[in-house]
């Protein structure tokens, strides 16, 4: 389709109302209109496999679906008829349900180097609720976050790290410290600097490649020398590396991990692991002061532990993680053939591990340039591709994969058009898209 023929009028009529009644438009930030080209954001029907309807009757092959959680696709069969046998037999109890141990048995013999787990609802606050256990069992107040990782938590205690810090208290921000992805000696002089003061070192494990050689390893053996918790934030990397995490992968185990995303395809629910020792302190079998771990009223609704033994038995049955890598490895190779040949190559750059690929777009100089990613995402659009990044999910088929990459190619050689010219802004009409955390709308 031609761009400027490929107009989305309900979705902007959508997209207004959102705005009137949610801060934001949306309620995650990377799902903000603010994201994709101005008047193309669309506001989605439904879903069903590896396709997303609009509101405007489009249909997108989806990628990123579900900001990474939906890695089977929408509507999975397995995962909904789970769900659908719990909707009759209610939800939420005043006890335990039984799902509730049955889940968590699933979950510690999937994630193997785990002693004990606890659900919750979202990511950030399994991730804070580790952050409050390591202080509690070192007694001490800093966190020392990962710098290289763009998001841990909605809480204080990371998002005061950011560009949006408005609300959050300087003597909070002051308690939260950084070091940098794959350098030990810089961690190391960091908690040398604060001996005796950082309770943590949380991070993802891998990112958008493979860790260096040692280097978790390394990251245990400093964290044990120096007396602090070590958490892996496997949100992503949980299932997308391996059904046991990256840490199952590398073979190094954390005190405490937390997992989130894939472990529902899209219903909510999250997990915080880890050594028996440490999660105690937030059960009722411990002499010392407890900890106010994770209580949630939502926590264990037996629809979502539900969906979430699905989608572990279907990983397990059918190699997930193995079909995801195939998937990302296929449209990669594709993405970098076209790219090279519209001479786009070394503008258009797929980055990451083949279960988890994203992709920059660099102008002229070869700077990230959110003006070009503008022109790339309007054209991917209008040919029927929803790709605020390249992840897969397993519902893909091959004719999925050739038609994005189809697709690309034309985006290819507009993107080529506008690098002769010096200036993508004939081709990506209006203001460019804009980074999640910054501080002014």
């Amino acid at each position: 389709m031609d761009t400027e023929e490929f107009l989305l009028p309900r979705s902007r009529t959508a997209n207004e109302r959102l705005h009137a009644l949610i801060p934001g438009g949306a309620h995650t930030y990377a799902k903000g209109d603010d994201q994709y080209p101005e008047h193309l954001a669309p506001v989605i029907s439904h879903g069903r496999g590896a396709h997303v309807w609009d509101v405007d009757g489009n249909r997108y092959i989806e990628y990123g679906s579900g900001l990474r959680s939906v890695s089977l696709g929408h509507a999975h069969p397995r995962v909904v008829e789970a769900v659908r046998r719990e909707l009759d037999r209610g939800s939420n109890f005043v006890r335990p349900s039984i799902l509730e141990v049955e889940a968590a048995e699933r979950f510690l013999a999937t994630v193997p180097t785990a002693e004990m787990v606890k659900f919750a609802k979202n990511g950030s606050d399994a991730t804070t609720a580790a952050v409050r256990l390591a202080r509690a069992v070192t007694g001490r107040p800093r966190v020392a976050v990962c710098g290289d990782h763009p998001f841990f938590s909605v809480d204080d205690w990371f998002i005061g790290t950011t560009p949006m810090s408005a609300g959050i208290p300087a003597a909070t921000e002051e308690l939260t410290v950084a070091f940098p992805y794959g350098d030990l000696a810089a961690t190391e002089e960091l908690l040398s600097r604060y001996e005796d003061e950082v309770a943590c070192l949380i991070l993802e494990p891998a990112t958008h490649s493979d860790p260096p050689p040692g280097y978790l390893a390394g990251l245990r053996e400093l964290a044990d020398r120096h007396g602090c918790v070590l958490i892996f934030d496997e949100m992503i990397t949980g299932f997308r590396w391996s059904e046991a995490g990256a840490q199952g992968l590398y073979g190094v185990v954390p005190d405490l991990s937390t997992f989130g995303k894939a472990l529902g395809n899209g219903f909510a629910v999250s997990a915080l692991a880890g050594r028996r020792e440490l999660m105690e302190r937030g059960g009722l079998r411990d002499s010392r002061d407890r900890v106010f771990l994770l209580s949630t009223t939502h926590g264990a609704e037996t629809h979502s532990l539900a969906a979430a033994m699905a989608v572990q038995t279907t990983y397990a049955e059918e190699g997930i993680s193995a079909q995801l890598h195939a998937l990302g490895e296929r449209l990669a190779a594709g993405v970098r053939e076209v790219a090279a040949a519209m001479g786009v190559g070394d503008h258009i750059v797929v980055r990451g591990r083949a279960s988890n690929l994203v992709f920059a777009t660099l102008d002229e100089t070869g700077q990230p340039s959110q003006r070009y990613r503008t022109l790339f995402l309007r054209h991917l659009l209008a040919g029927g591709v929803l790709a605020p990044s390249f992840v897969v999910s397993s519902a893909l088929s091959d004719a999925d994969i050739a038609h994005t990459v189809d697709v690309v190619a034309q985006a290819c050689a507009v993107y080529r058009k506008a690098l002769d010219a010096g200036d993508p802004t004939p081709w990506s009409a209006g203001r460019p898209v804009k980074p999640v955390f910054r501080r002014l709308a």
